[in-house]
């Protein structure tokens, strides 16, 4: 010990006496089993060795006591004493030391969690008291549970540290339980301030909302249990934090928690102040203002800033390691970031295609009449001409991002090249308008594509209806299927004037099933279209397709069996889907086989990627019931981007319609064969023609 001890003098001769000493001291006391009595022998030995070094000089007090027991009883404590301390009786086992420390530790998160959670039932209790005059002791059953279970817990929580006080240590769970120290300390700190600053905030958005946005309490209140989560997550961490400083410090004394807890009241204060400061400054110069909650919110930022200086500064007088590079965990934590990060910058709405769509024109088309049965959810359409031209799209898979924009501007003005070559009278889109899979499009966000195609085709000047696809509300996806229907609903008719996207939707299985009427100038029923929602995945795994299922066929059969009940005849009827029935299968295999059950009339089908005919493994009811009413003579989809082969099989056409999507598939944004419309005439005696438009062709 005496060589290691020479050696350390000589490592830290440049120090100051007093840090010579107390690293000195540590060399001998480190070693000894953690006890309260011995860290004053420490600091007692500390303070008798730097009254050594004043007398003489720091080499000569090291060379005088150069062993513990010198050391020790210069300091006063007798021999028995000095042995005591080395004694490894009663000293706490490692291994269940630990282990009762972390069950400690998931105590305090769940005990902040509960208290963190009851705050919400108290603003509640608030909230009736004020707005429902009921009573302001009102607390709700859950808050009074959760209130009594944080409460048991913090007594066991409480009644097991009182039981470990005056425990020994050894040295290396000495030195675990100082780590922690460092840890939950800086952590508390950190928390005392993000919660003054929380609140601050918090108030004074709601409040700006509330005085500033001439809202109702209602909204207010709507708006306040909206935003809570921003001061319930800094409660749990200022309420977990400050449980495990003081499981800590109850565990190992150290030095420093006297200077600990003025950091705590100076970081306290100030934080008060400041955002004091900040209140009154708004209340003073409100007038110069449009908008208080910026002022908080910027305030927030500095204020961040004051305490990143703090901790990089003052912090470090009371922790033994300030900072503690960790690339595990710092993996981790930036990992979460780019991950959580990524996935909000991902569902943001962006509109980087909207100069493009404002500087459309209107496409002159005939002015039909169209109106809305608000019982049944039928929008009818009288055509003013003896043929009605409807132009199929399918699968324009918009992705709304930054990183689409160039796909997206393609996609748009390939719909408006169609269109303004056409026409139309209606445009009926297949599905997958957009493709929030985050993969090809860098976006989960599909609500951004929904409004800009309903722009564009608001701008044009369209009507326009279409089928849900499978890529339209993936599970990733920033709206879900309930979201999205509000959304469509808020574009619809009697907003934009061109989307025929019903209000009321029959009960059935999927989405937008519904029938559109195209009437003849004399009332006449010509032809039913339906709109199918060919539903998108089983949920069995991956890719695992979904179909029509039997209660939309029934509602499909009873509408048929209305129209021709109303018509005293067979109404003509064309279905529109996403994904294609398992007859396109079929039929295309007797097509490939020379089979004279099948009539082609053109396309191809150059699917390569799965299966040249990408239908559930599920099948649907739809072909044959379509069949036995003899109604229906044409079915259109897409789903399968390279596929746009028109053939019949059993009387009934079977149609894929060409793609617009430059974004998904491989390699597709430089084919171009693929890529078109068709053109469905339908003429006023029901009959119609079917027209393949490449866009080469346009172009």
């Amino acid at each position: 010990m005496l060589f290691k001890n020479k050696k350390t003098a000589g490592q830290i001769k440049e120090e100051s006496d007093a840090n010579k000493i107390r690293r000195l001291v540590s060399l001998f006391f480190d070693d000894l089993p953690y006890s309260e009595e011995v860290v004053e022998a420490k600091r007692k030995t500390e303070a008798f060795l730097e009254q050594k070094a004043r007398e003489s000089s720091f080499e000569k007090a090291a060379e005088d006591y150069c062993t513990l027991e010198k050391m020790a009883c210069g300091a006063g404590y007798s021999a028995d004493e000095i042995e005591g301390w080395k004694s490894r009786e009663g000293v706490a086992d490692r291994k269940e030391t630990k282990k009762g420390f972390r069950r400690q530790r998931w105590r305090a998160y769940i005990i902040s969690a509960l208290f963190a959670a009851t705050l919400i039932e108290i603003v509640w209790a608030v909230y009736n008291a004020i707005c429902r005059n009921a009573e302001f002791f009102f607390v709700t059953g859950l808050g009074a549970a959760l209130c009594a279970a944080a409460l048991l817990l913090l007594v066991k929580f409480c009644k097991i540290e009182k039981s470990r006080a005056d425990e020994k240590y050894d040295t290396e769970t000495f030195l675990f339980f100082r780590e922690c120290t460092d840890r939950y300390s800086k952590r508390l700190l950190n928390s005392i301030a993000l919660m003054f600053g929380a609140a601050v905030v918090f108030v004074g958005s709601e409040l700006s909302f509330y005085f500033f946005g001439n809202s109702k309490s209602a909204e207010l209140a709507e708006n306040i249990f909206a935003n809570l989560f921003t001061v319930q997550i800094p409660l749990f961490l200022l309420i977990k934090n400050t449980l495990l400083t003081k499981l800590i410090q109850n565990r190992v004394c150290l030095p420093r928690h006297d200077s600990f807890k003025k950091h705590a009241v100076g970081i306290s204060v100030f934080s008060a102040v400041y955002w004091l400061a900040v209140v009154a400054a708004t209340l003073v110069f409100r007038e110069k203002f449009s908008y208080p909650a910026n002022v908080f919110l910027i305030s927030g930022v500095v204020f961040a800033l004051f305490i990143v200086v703090y901790n990089y500064t003052l912090r470090k007088k009371i922790t033994v390691k300030n900072f503690v590079f960790n690339r595990r965990r710092f993996a981790v934590v930036m990992a979460a970031f780019i991950v959580a990060g990524g996935y909000v910058v991902m569902s943001r709405e962006t509109y980087y295609t909207q100069p493009y769509i404002n500087s459309l024109p209107v496409v002159s088309h005939n002015d039909n009449r169209i109106e809305y049965d608000e019982e049944t959810g039928t929008y009818t359409i009288t055509a003013e001409n003896e043929d009605f031209k409807i132009l199929h799209l399918t699968d324009i898979h918009l992705g709304g991002s930054i990183f689409s924009y160039r796909q997206d501007h393609k996609a748009l003005k390939a719909c408006y090249e169609l269109i303004e070559h056409t026409h139309p009278d209606l445009v009926v889109v297949t599905g997958d308008l957009s493709f929030p899979l985050g993969i090809m499009s860098m976006s989960f966000n599909n609500s951004a594509p929904v409004y800009q195609f309903a722009s564009f085709m608001r701008n044009l000047g369209i009507p326009w209806a279409f089928t849900y696809g499978n890529h339209d509300t993936e599970s990733l996806a920033s709206l879900n299927k309930a979201e999205l229907n509000e959304v469509y609903k808020s574009l619809s008719y009697k907003t934009s004037g061109t989307l025929l996207y019903p209000y009321v939707q029959p009960e059935v299985t999927g989405r937008n099933n519904q029938l559109i009427e195209v009437r003849n100038r004399d009332g006449s029923l010509n032809t039913g279209l339906f709109l199918i929602d060919s539903n998108a995945y089983t949920g069995e795994g991956i890719n695992v397709y979904d179909y029509i299922h039997d209660d939309q066929v029934d509602w499909y059969a009873s509408e048929v069996e209305r129209m021709n009940a109303e018509a005293g005849r067979t109404v003509n009827s064309l279905v529109f889907f996403h994904i294609p029935l398992q007859q396109y299968r079929t039929a295309y295999e007797l097509y490939e086989s020379g089979s004279d059950e099948v009539t082609y009339f053109f396309g191809e089908n150059g699917e390569k990627m799965i299966n040249k005919v990408c239908c559930s493994d599920y099948p649907s009811a739809l072909f044959d019931r379509a069949l036995e009413l003899g109604s229906t003579t044409g079915f259109f989809c897409g789903h399968d981007h390279y596929n746009n082969m028109s053939l019949e099989y059993k009387g009934v056409r079977l149609t894929y319609g060409m793609s617009i999507d430059y974004l998904v598939m491989p390699g597709i944004e430089k084919d171009t064969a693929q890529r078109g419309a068709e053109l469905i005439t339908l003429h006023s005696n029901s009959s119609w023609g079917l027209v393949q438009i490449p866009l080469t062709s346009i172009e």
